[in-house]
C-alpha cells in the first residue's frame, strides 16, 4: 500500500514517532504474553511459539527507537510485524496474530500505559499528605486568622487548614484508586469487537500483563472510553482543588502577609531588584497545573460525540495528550510537595494578626448566649455594636463597651469584667473552646492527625501492592516465555 505524501508527514510519520515512545514495551508484552496463553491453549505448536519466541528476543528495542518511518508500513504494530517475519517466516509469523486484532491490541497498551500515568500521580498525592501532615504535626497550636469571602473571619489553627486539604487529598486518593482499579482490566481477546471463535484464555493474558481481570462485552472493551475519562477527571479534580490551595499559599507568601516561607530551594531572586525572594516554585505548580485541565478538557472533547466503537479519535491521536496531560499532573502535585516539605509558617506573625478585623466576635455572642440565654441574633447585634465602638477608639474597654451595646439591644446591660473579656475574645481561646469534631481545637486535630496518618499508611500500602502486583505480572510473563 502506497500512502499519500500529506498523510505520511501529518499523520503516520507523528503516529509512529509517538508509538516508539509511549506504546512499543506494551506493545511487546502484549505479544509475549499472547503467545504464552496461545501456547497452553494448543493454538500455537511448542515449535511454532519456539521460533515466535526467538524472532520477539531478538528485537532491540533500542534499535526499533532509533527507526525513521519511511512509509511502507501503516504503523509500529506492522513494522514490529514484520520484524517476526523477517526473523521467523511468514507462516510460522502469522499464527501470531491468531485470535487478536490491532484494536484490542490498541485498547491493552492505552490501558498498560495509563495505570502507570494514574500510580504516578498517586505517588505525587501520597507525597504530598505526607509532607502537609508533617507541618500540620508541627503548628497543632498555631492559630491565625481565616478568612471567608477574602475577609477576616474567625480564628483557627495552621493544623486545622492543613487537616481539610489532606482530607481533599485523601479523597483525590480514592477516586484515582477507582480510576485505576476500572483502567486495569484487560481487553485483549476482544479482537476487533466480537471476540473470537478460538479457545482462548483472556483470564490467562491478564494475569500475565498484571491486569486484575478481563473486560467484559467485547464490545464495550473497544468501543468504550469512560475507564479514560474516569481517571482524567479523578486527576482534573486533584489539580483544580490543589490549585485553591496553591493560591492561598502565594498569598500568604507575600510580604504584606508573610505567612509562609519556601526553603532557598524553591524561590528565585530577581535580574534587577536585589530584595525579591519569588516563591516560584509554587508559580510553577500552578502553571503546569492549570496546563494539565486544559489537557484533560481537551481529551473530553477529543472523544465528545464520537461513534460507539472503534474509532481513531480515542486511539493514536489521542494518546500523546493524554501522556502529556498525567505527566503535567504528575509534576505539578510533585513540586508542591516537595516545596511543602521544606516550608514553615511564622507563628508569631500568624498570632499577631489572629484577632485582627474582629474575627473572635462569634464567640462573644456564643458567650452571651450560653450564659445569658439570649437569642443569637440579639447577641450578635451587642458584639457587632461592641466592636463599632472598639473601631472607632481603639482603646476603649471592652467592659464598658459592651455594657453600652448590651443597653442599646436589651434596654440593660451586661456585666463582665475586662480580663474575663480578654479572654473570651482571645484567639486561643476561641480555638480550644471549639471541640466539634473536625473543629480546631488542638485535642480534636490531634486525632483527625492520627486518623491520617493511619489512612495515609493504609494508602502507601495499597499502592505499594498494586506496584508489587505489576512486577510478579512481569516476573511470572518472563518464566512463562523462558518455558515454550
Amino acid at each position: 500500500m502506497r500512502f499519500a505524501p500529506e498523510y505520511v508527514t501529518i499523520v503516520l510519520n507523528e503516529n509512529f514517532e509517538d508509538a516508539k515512545e509511549l506504546l512499543l514495551a506494551p506493545l511487546m508484552a502484549i505479544h509475549y504474553a499472547h503467545l504464552v496463553m496461545l501456547t497452553e491453549c494448543g493454538i500455537v505448536s511448542r515449535e511454532d511459539a519456539r521460533v515466535l519466541r526467538a524472532a520477539l528476543d531478538g528485537i532491540s528495542l533500542d534499535t526499533v527507537r532509533e527507526v525513521s518511518y519511511d512509509g511502507t508500513y501503516e504503523d509500529l504494530f506492522f513494522f514490529i510485524e514484520r520484524l517476526v517475519r523477517n526473523a521467523a517466516g511468514e507462516d510460522v509469523a502469522g499464527r501470531l496474530h491468531t485470535a487478536r486484532s490491532r484494536n484490542d491490541i490498541d485498547m491493552t497498551m492505552y490501558r498498560i500505559r495509563q495505570r502507570e500515568f494514574i500510580a504516578a500521580v498517586a505517588t505525587g498525592v501520597l507525597d504530598l499528605r505526607s509532607a502537609l501532615l508533617n507541618l500540620a504535626e508541627r503548628h497543632r497550636e498555631t492559630v491565625y486568622g481565616a478568612h471567608t469571602h477574602t475577609q477576616p473571619a474567625q480564628p483557627t489553627t495552621m493544623a486545622h487548614y492543613l487537616l481539610a486539604v489532606i482530607e481533599q487529598l485523601e479523597r483525590d486518593t480514592a477516586r484515582l484508586t477507582a480510576a485505576y482499579d476500572a483502567t486495569n482490566l484487560s481487553p485483549l481477546g476482544s479482537c476487533a469487537i466480537t471476540g473470537t471463535g478460538f479457545p482462548i484464555d483472556r483470564h490467562r493474558t491478564s494475569e500475565l500483563l498484571g491486569f486484575s481481570g478481563p473486560t467484559g462485552n467485547t464490545y464495550g472493551s473497544i468501543a468504550t472510553v469512560d475507564y479514560l475519562l474516569e481517571s482524567v477527571s479523578a486527576t482534573s479534580v486533584l489539580l483544580i482543588g490543589l490549585g485553591r490551595v496553591v493560591q492561598d499559599l502565594l498569598l500568604w507568601c507575600t510580604m504584606e502577609f508573610g505567612y509562609l516561607r519556601l526553603g532557598e530551594g524553591f524561590v528565585q531572586g530577581s535580574s534587577i531588584m536585589p530584595q525579591k525572594r519569588n516563591p516560584v516554585a509554587l508559580e510553577h505548580a500552578r502553571a503546569i497545573a492549570s496546563k494539565a485541565v486544559g489537557q484533560a478538557q481537551a481529551i473530553a472533547t477529543a472523544v465528545h460525540n464520537t461513534p460507539f466503537g472503534d474509532i481513531v479519535d480515542t486511539e493514536d491521536d489521542l494518546q500523546p495528550l493524554v501522556a502529556s496531560m498525567f505527566r503535567d499532573a504528575a509534576r505539578a502535585v510533585t513540586l508542591v510537595a516537595a516545596a511543602m516539605r521544606g516550608a514553615d509558617f511564622d507563628v508569631e506573625r500568624l498570632a499577631a494578626r489572629a484577632a485582627d478585623g474582629g474575627t473572635t466576635l462569634t464567640e462573644l455572642a456564643d458567650t452571651l448566649v450560653r450564659d445569658h440565654g439570649l437569642p443569637f441574633r440579639s447577641a450578635h447585634g451587642i458584639a457587632a455594636l461592641l466592636l463599632k465602638a472598639r473601631t472607632e477608639d481603639s482603646a476603649a474597654s471592652l467592659s464598658e463597651a459592651l455594657a453600652s451595646a448590651s443597653q442599646a439591644i436589651l434596654g440593660h446591660t451586661l456585666a463582665y469584667a475586662e480580663a474575663d473579656l480578654q479572654t473570651i475574645m482571645s484567639p486561643r481561646h476561641f480555638v480550644e473552646v471549639r471541640t466539634t469534631h473536625g473543629g480546631p481545637a488542638p485535642g480534636e486535630t490531634l486525632r483527625a492527625l492520627r486518623q491520617s496518618a493511619d489512612a495515609l499508611a493504609r494508602d502507601r500500602a495499597a499502592w505499594q501492592a498494586r506496584r508489587d502486583h505489576l512486577i510478579d505480572a512481569e516476573r511470572l510473563l518472563r518464566d512463562r516465555v523462558n518455558a515454550l
